[in-house]
């Protein structure tokens, strides 16, 4: 039985001024997961927390989620989770607090799992046994809020772990433009090339569908055009809005047809290196399109329907609109030398070929090939 599945959340709420919809959730006591100071400084963390108080609950806060959150956070969070026993779980902040978030959720849910037992795709007990979870995002990227993954990082081994399962797809995603207007311009850029790798990979994927293309197309053609007007004039909500929705239309269609080679290789490099997703999304992008085209028309019919000639070169175009650099060796904001990026590239293109995502990739590829990939991405060699 040829059996797909196309999940999402029950509720997907989206439009200025939509953080009020908490006020109306049903419970007894929330926790609200977060990441830094960003949603404290603007406010929306003591809004978050008024309006589920409104809703008569009582109210904690677990905050200092890292970026690429680690193994350790998720076990503190849990450990929270489990001293106060909430009704709803509600992550409010990037990426990564969302993500954090999940797993925290999973472990209070079921207190004797492991880490290691939940790594295998699908492999997560049920959850809504205790909670429920709601997911704000404050940045227009990773579109944790709509989809059944989360990547958590195990600091011991370098590396960056997907977890999939149906079972943390958020029961409500809460879309707020006015949350996103806050981020500066780096990290506006960065989760914008993140929705377009999401976007490009699940209208390539293997598993892409009817009812996943046309929402990976309508994303695809919304970064390019409003990421641009994001970046240069954050405060033009309209086009905040657009990226906002942009990036929960790339994760609906990227929870449920996968992704492919660019996300197994940003996973691996970012575990070894600590460089940002979105960025290494964004530079390994154009190298892997590339690679692919040769195994698939879909690029062609991207390329005809943004009445672009080639994407690769596009996607190169967009990244120096918005300061990016086109090669591994070029970033500034960690220290990847060519030592020692030689030194651990046999390792981590093992890895890379490894994790989940190339399952769906659309060209059959091998460590030798990803190892390829890799050196053409660092020294900016077209393949």
């Amino acid at each position: 039985m040829d059996l797909k599945w196309f999940r999402v959340p029950k509720d997907i709420v989206f439009g200025e001024g939509t953080l009020a919809y908490l006020s109306t959730l049903e419970g007894k006591k929330a926790i609200l997961v977060t990441g830094g100071s960003s949603m404290k400084k603007h406010g929306f963390l003591d809004e978050a927390k008024k309006q589920l108080e409104k809703a008569g609950m009582e109210v904690t806060i677990f905050d200092g989620v890292e970026p690429n959150p680690s193994v350790e956070t998720v076990e503190k969070g849990a450990k929270a989770m489990l001293d106060f026993e909430p009704d709803w779980v509600v992550s409010i902040g990037g990426g990564s607090a969302l993500d954090a978030a999940k797993i925290m959720w999973a472990f209070y849910e079921h207190p004797e799992l492991k880490f290691e037992d939940i790594i295998e795709p699908g492999s997560l007990l049920r959850l809504r046994n205790k909670a429920k979870f709601v997911a704000i995002p404050s940045t227009s990227g990773t579109a944790s809020e709509i989809t059944a993954f989360s990547v958590i990082t195990d600091t011991k081994k370098h590396i960056k772990y997907p977890i999939v399962s149906y079972e943390i797809t958020p029961d409500v995603a809460i879309l707020d433009p006015k949350l996103p207007s806050k981020m500066p311009p780096h990290i506006t850029a960065n989760t914008g090339m993140d929705v377009l790798a999401h976007a490009i990979e699940a209208y390539v994927s293997t598993s892409a569908t009817s009812f996943t293309n046309p929402l990976a197309m309508e994303a695809i053609t919304l970064v390019f055009d409003k990421l641009p007007i994001a970046y240069s004039n954050g405060n033009d909500i309209e086009a905040r809005k657009d990226m906002h929705n942009a990036s929960t239309l790339a994760g609906m269609a990227f929870t449920n047809a996968s992704l492919g080679l660019v996300h197994s290789l940003a996973h691996k490099i970012g575990g070894e290196f600590g460089i940002t997703h979105g960025l290494t999304n964004a530079i390994l992008m154009p190298y892997i399109v590339q690679y692919n085209r040769k195994a698939t028309d879909k690029v062609d019919e991207i390329e005809k329907k943004l009445g672009i000639e080639d994407l690769p070169t596009a996607i190169k175009e967009l990244n120096t609109k918005l300061n990016i650099p086109l090669t591994l060796k070029d970033v500034k904001e960690v220290e990847i030398s060519e030592e020692k990026f030689l030194e651990v590239l046999e390792r981590m293109s093992k890895n890379a070929f490894e994790d989940p995502c190339t399952l769906t990739n659309p060209r059959n590829s091998s460590p030798e090939d990803v190892a390829m990939i890799y050196k053409s991405a660092f020294y900016g060699e077209d393949l």
